[in-house]
């Protein structure tokens, strides 16, 4: 396995641990979080459960221009959640604040590892010739 794929595998077992979490264990996440019932939790499981879907094809297929996809969808989780702790537009708790920002200090590296990957896979070029 190369480095791509040991970081795309941790990134899709992640993505599903998080996502079978949120689903499981919705009222408790929404008692740390201190905010009111909602579907938030269980639609943010369902699409992390899908991704890591998404993310498990490319472990076998290695295309190029997925996994680059999956890195910017990585990358943009990261800035929401930076958004999110600044403006904490929604008032979650401080354990709510450190669980997003460990969750995007994590996905960040998982990112980074896959970019590298990525790179080493196609001879240092971001997109491969395919």
């Amino acid at each position: 396995m190369n480095l791509l794929q040991k970081y795309l595998t941790a990134n899709a077992i992640f993505s599903a641990t998080t996502g079978t979490t949120l689903l499981i264990f919705k009222k408790k996440i929404e008692g740390l979080f201190a905010v009111e019932s909602s579907s938030f939790f269980t639609i943010l499981g369902i699409l992390l459960l899908f991704f890591s879907l998404t993310i498990l094809a490319e472990i076998i297929k290695k295309r190029s221009k997925f996994v680059l996809w999956i890195i910017i969808q990585d990358l943009l989780w990261v800035v929401g959640s930076v958004v999110l702790l600044i403006f904490n537009p929604f008032e979650i708790s401080s354990l709510g604040n450190i669980l997003v920002a460990s969750v995007a200090v994590i996905v960040l590296i998982l990112g980074i590892g896959q970019y590298v990957g990525l790179l080493k896979m196609n001879d240092g070029k971001l997109i491969g010739v395919e």
